[in-house]
């Protein structure tokens, strides 16, 4: 059976030492790191994830803001709300949840983000950052993903890594995080996505398997490598009529029996997402302050 790559544990590792960081840098400038959340919509997975930053940030000691608007607001006034929160000095990192309703283009919201404030690392100088190796905050799905890898103690050095999904927000900046200089990293990686051919053939050459393409169970055990590592980044919620409950994109106890290594859905990937937007949020707080010293 595979080791379990326990997220939740490795979470709240990060988020007590995050908690000492910032009652120190609370003490030592007066200065306490904000985090503002746009909500827009009544979408209920995203509600449970901003429900979960505030909290989050708030046992940090850090503030929490958030915006909740309706699904109908304009698009200037998102805008608004945007440039109003880039202006406010006491909040640190911005996040506006995605998916946003349809009338509203993602693209337009995240560009007008300041980058020193884009917390989520999806304006296109924070991934021209990446891109280049300098990155100033790292997507948080992607940074959580790593975390996960050290924590497992999973080399990644001239590991072939297989990646399916393209998405901005896991996709891409994981396969540049790992191939990039450096331990983790070094990694020889392979993007997949719905168009790719053989997809069976190339996710079970994988020694690293990160699956990130939205679909329940869509990975079965005669699609991975044995002794492979396997991040589920997928979050599910089944109908009753399966059970109920949460499943991630890999088909769990069948892939399970034959890896070295898995993360469970929940209780993986999901809790580190979380832990590394505390974590961007207080980089951008140090950022700040520094910059007006």
């Amino acid at each position: 059976m595979a080791r379990i790559i326990d997220g939740s544990t490795v979470s709240r590792t990060i988020q007590t030492q995050l908690a000492l960081d910032v009652a120190d840098f609370v003490k030592a400038t007066g200065f306490t790191p904000g985090l503002a959340v746009v909500l827009i919509g009544d979408d209920p997975a995203s509600a449970v994830y901003v429900r979960s930053t505030g909290k989050a940030s708030q046992k940090l000691g850090m503030k929490s803001e958030t915006i909740v608007l309706p699904s109908d607001t304009p698009r200037e006034r998102v805008l608004d709300v945007v440039a109003e929160l880039n202006e406010d000095q006491s909040i640190n990192g911005i996040l506006v949840q995605l998916p946003l309703p349809r009338h509203l283009d993602s693209d337009e919201v995240i560009d007008a983000i300041d980058p020193r404030k884009d917390v989520d690392g999806l304006h296109p100088a924070n991934a021209g950052l990446l891109s280049l190796g300098r990155p100033r905050f790292v997507p948080c799905t992607p940074a959580g993903i790593v975390e996960l890898l050290k924590a497992d103690n999973t080399l990644t050095t001239g590991k072939h890594v297989v990646v399916l999904g393209r998405s901005n927000l896991v996709g891409r900046p994981i396969a540049t995080l790992l191939s990039l200089k450096g331990e983790p990293g070094d990694a020889t990686v392979t993007i997949c996505h719905s168009r790719s051919r053989n997809l069976a053939e190339l996710t079970r050459s994988a020694d690293i398997l990160i699956v990130a393409i939205g679909q329940p169970h869509f990975i079965t055990a005669n699609m991975v490598g044995d002794n492979s590592v396997i991040i589920d980044v997928g979050i599910h919620r089944l109908p009753e009529s399966e059970g109920g409950g949460l499943c991630g994109d890999v088909d769990f106890s069948p892939v399970a029996a034959r890896v070295a290594a898995i993360t469970p859905v929940p209780g993986g990937v999901g809790p580190m997402t979380i832990a590394m937007l505390m974590r961007n949020t207080f980089a951008a707080a140090r950022h700040s302050v520094a910059s007006r010293m």
